[in-house]
């Protein structure tokens, strides 16, 4: 099997079990099919520390404040039309959990739009993305395999893979 077939069985295998925990449960709020954890991870709240931001060589538009476990990291949204509608749900405080070994995602508060998406690239690591079937946020600390139509990307963060990696909570907020 490929890692893109592993991917989608794994997800495929967590979508079933979040959808039946979430039958059980009688919650009628929209479920993301690919995490267990409860609706704490979309939960907003203030970082403990304020983030420097400079623009990355990714194009972009909007500087952001990011903390990693209460630990700033220079961040920028790109000038995508889906890096904007990500900027309107922030701040956001998101429960991060590993992907693939790749990367660390969470889940957001509702799905972002995917109108005028530019052309599907590779991530590489410290991509801010956004996986348009699930609706989650995806933070790469290794470079991906290949470019993904419903992989987006709406920005980057500066800091080593090891950071990113072990991260298990990251804060978003619009610099001031």
């Amino acid at each position: 099997m490929t890692s893109a077939t592993l991917r989608a069985f794994a997800r495929a295998a967590m979508a079933t079990t979040v959808l039946l925990a979430a039958a059980a449960c009688g919650d009628t709020s929209p479920v993301s099919p690919h995490k267990t954890s409860s609706a704490s991870s979309a939960r907003q709240q203030k970082p403990t520390a304020e983030a420097r931001t400079t623009p990355s060589d990714r194009n972009t538009a909007m500087d952001i404040r990011v903390t990693l476990d209460g630990r700033s990291v220079d961040a920028a949204l790109n000038d995508s039309p889906a890096a904007g509608d990500f900027a309107e749900l922030l701040p956001l405080t998101l429960d991060l959990e590993d992907f693939h070994q790749t990367e660390r995602i969470a889940d957001l508060p509702r799905k972002l739009t995917t109108s005028g998406a530019p052309e599907p690239r590779a991530p590489k690591a410290g991509d801010l993305t956004y996986y348009a079937p699930w609706g989650n946020l995806a933070l790469f600390y290794r470079d991906g395999d290949s470019a993904n139509p419903d992989l987006l990307i709406l920005g980057h963060i500066d800091a080593d893979a090891d950071r990113l990696a072990g991260a298990d909570r990251i804060t978003i907020e619009a610099a001031p």
